[in-house]
């Protein structure tokens, strides 16, 4: 698991922001990586709300100078309109952050629906295994809770395959880890905090356990 750090004044022993790649963001990561190779100085990236969309834009602003529009569908045409063009003239890299591309995103001023429909779409997908087991761990990590041994795998299983539901999972325990005064998790804690709240569904069945449990 490829991990892109970003540190933005954090105080001395605070973990940076991480960015975890998987193949599900590996094509748009190395697309950024290689911006100097564009055939505009644009790219729309898109994906799912909690994906670090927004982060991994940061980080690239930072690494090459370039422009972040974020919310690109919330913020004016023109605007935008106007920072495409002056991305090409300045030879410098614009980041377009949008929830979905065009039809998805409706762009109602022609030129700027020209140019976007000119400029290389990086999407981010859903959440594989990998990545759900390391967002679990990383999270975990961040919030100063301890996964016993096992829990990480078991919710890897059992856990929706978005963003959103794996972030609610975390809060949902640390929320219980609060209530019970112990920030240690444990499969025993777990089942009936997420169970109670419905954020795990029945794992897959495997030739060791047919029935999923």
């Amino acid at each position: 698991m490829i991990q892109l750090d970003l540190a933005l004044g954090q105080p001395v022993g605070a973990r940076a922001d991480e960015f975890l790649v998987s193949d599900t963001n590996a094509r748009a990561v190395q697309h950024l990586e290689h911006w100097g190779t564009w055939p505009v100085m644009a790219a729309l990236l898109v994906g799912p709300r909690k994906s670090g969309r927004s982060l991994l834009s940061r980080m690239f602003a930072l690494r090459t100078g370039g422009t972040v529009i974020d919310d690109a569908e919330r913020q004016p045409e023109v605007d935008i309109f106007h920072a495409w063009n002056r991305a090409q003239a300045e030879h410098r890299p614009l980041l377009i952050v949008a929830d979905a591309p065009p039809p998805g995103w409706d762009i109602a001023l022609p030129d700027l629906r020209s140019r976007i429909g000119a400029t290389p779409v990086l999407t981010l997908g859903p959440p594989d295994d990998r990545l759900v087991a390391s967002l679990l761990d990383y999270l975990f990590d961040r919030r100063e809770l301890v996964a016993g041994p096992g829990l990480i795998d078991w919710l890897t299983r059992r856990v929706e395959r978005s963003y959103i539901a794996v972030l609610g999972v975390v809060e949902a325990l640390e929320e219980d880890a609060m209530l019970r005064s112990n920030r240690r998790l444990s499969l025993s804690t777990a089942r009936p905090a997420l169970g109670k709240a419905g954020l795990v569904v029945a794992a897959p069945p495997t030739e060791l356990d047919p029935k999923g449990a």
